[in-house]
């Protein structure tokens, strides 16, 4: 094993390694089902210490994974001291040019709250404790993708720290290849220090949910799919089908229920035409609908804020016909996959299918996209779980996109889903020439 207790000497920051009573904790990521396993853990004051960081990883073999915030685990990380971008934390908007500058540390609750009463909002995902670094360099889908593009294209320039040590400001005009790298596979040419990102107009954004009973489901999830044809691109929409475990952490009004549930978000209240459809589909036993802010429309996302353990997977789709529908619901609705807490649908299409920046990051031509969860409560078997990710794998394989984003993707998934053979062989020679010695960790890359 490589020694790096002068690493820990030398910088301003601290290094935790594996004999420290600490460093158990800080190795885990927010997925505490994944087992990283790196040689330290790094959390660097500045850009002299990602420097040390950098020279300390060629000299003893050793490569550099950076890791904001703990999101998007993509494995053991052997032979990679594991870096944490905590202090890198300024948070800057300029509201008259619609652009923020966000530290690589940053969380996107505290960009959202710097944009309160802005009438701008930044193109977050679904949870205020993610990283907008992470975010933005792996794609990055969220509710205002269909009329703001992904997360990657928002991107208008970054502070770069390559692994020679130089430390610039990149854009497309000083170097489009880069830039066509960070929109999708950031952390493959350098540590990104902070990101300029555009901020979109939405003064008058109305949203919320509606809920209906589980027997419903196939009529909603059909008329959910009939929007989507001509829903205008203001308009964005998730759909989910939640089977709740009887398990006492839960609220009394969701525990061992099952629904669907439709969430939605415009960018003006008459983006929302489109739920008359819906509504006459089947009743809503609840609904929530009216002006939102952006800080509000975290809060109802009920994203979990504290890491835990559990399964997921994502597809990208082309398209959902009537029998995909009635065969996805009827598998659902099964005893045996219980384990299946969650499965959300989100509308693509919009400004997706027409990028306006370059990037790696794509999912034009894709219809929709989707997640299923399946947590990991304590003392419950994990295989039943496992179990209905891999049979909702070859359910949903026959209509599965040739794009994914590089956010969405499982921990041993790789780029080869992501884009061509072409763009993945173009990404690993920006790479190399960016990193010849491959002081970075290769992260998602093929291998």
């Amino acid at each position: 094993m490589p020694d790096l207790a002068s690493l820990a000497s030398s910088l301003s920051g601290r290094v935790t390694l594996p004999d420290d009573p600490a460093f158990d904790a800080e190795r885990m990521p927010w997925n505490l089902a994944i087992d990283q396993r790196p040689l330290a853990v790094a959390h660097p004051a500045g850009v002299d210490d990602l420097r040390a960081i950098l020279a300390a990883a060629r000299d003893t073999g050793a490569t550099v994974a950076v890791q904001p915030t703990g999101h998007g685990a993509s494995g053991a990380l052997e032979g990679a001291i594991l870096t944490r971008m905590g202090a890198f934390d300024r948070i800057e908007v300029d509201a008259a040019a619609r652009t923020a500058t966000i530290g690589a540390g940053v969380l996107w609750g505290a960009v959202i709250a710097a944009l309160e009463g802005t009438g701008l909002v930044a193109p977050s995902g679904t949870s205020r404790v993610v990283s907008p670094a992470g975010y933005l360099l792996g794609g990055g889908h969220s509710w205002v993708s269909r009329w703001a593009g992904l997360g990657a294209q928002s991107l208008r320039a970054a502070w770069l720290l390559r692994p020679d040590g130089t430390h610039e400001r990149v854009d497309d005009a000083s170097d489009p290849e880069t830039m066509w790298a960070l929109r999708g596979a950031g952390a493959l040419v350098g540590i990104v220090t902070e990101l300029e990102v555009d901020l979109h107009e939405a003064p008058a954004m109305a949203g919320g949910m509606l809920t209906f009973e589980a027997v419903d489901g196939p009529a909603v999830l059909r008329a959910v799919r009939d929007a989507a044809a001509d829903a205008p691109e203001g308009l964005g929409l998730f759909c989910s089908t939640m089977r709740m475990p009887d398990v006492p952490m839960l609220p009394e009004e969701v525990r061992g229920r099952s629904f669907t549930t439709v969430e939605v978000l415009g960018r003006s209240a008459s983006d929302l035409a489109p739920l008359e459809a819906i509504r006459t589909a089947a009743t809503p036993t609840s609904e929530r609908i009216g002006p939102i802010t952006q800080a509000g429309l975290a809060a109802m996302s009920m994203e979990p804020e504290e890491p835990s353990p559990g399964g997921g997977s994502s597809h990208a789709l082309d398209g959902l016909p009537d029998d995909a529908i009635d065969e996805l619901l009827e598998w659902r609705a099964r005893d045996e996959q219980w384990a299946l807490v969650a499965l959300t649908l989100r509308m693509l299409g919009g400004v997706l299918d027409a990028p306006r920046r370059p990037g790696f990051a794509s999912l034009a031509g894709a219809a929709w996209i989707t997640h299923a969860l399946v947590p990991q409560f304590p003392g419950a078997p994990i295989q039943p779980g496992l179990a209905s990710l891999a049979g909702l794998d070859a359910l949903l394989g026959p209509h599965r996109s040739t794009r994914m984003v590089p956010t969405f993707l499982g921990p041993d998934e790789t780029l080869e889903q992501c884009g061509s053979a072409e763009e993945v062989a173009h990404l690993r020679h920006i790479r190399d020439a960016a990193d010849p010695d491959g002081v970075l960790h290769e992260w998602r890359l093929p291998r």
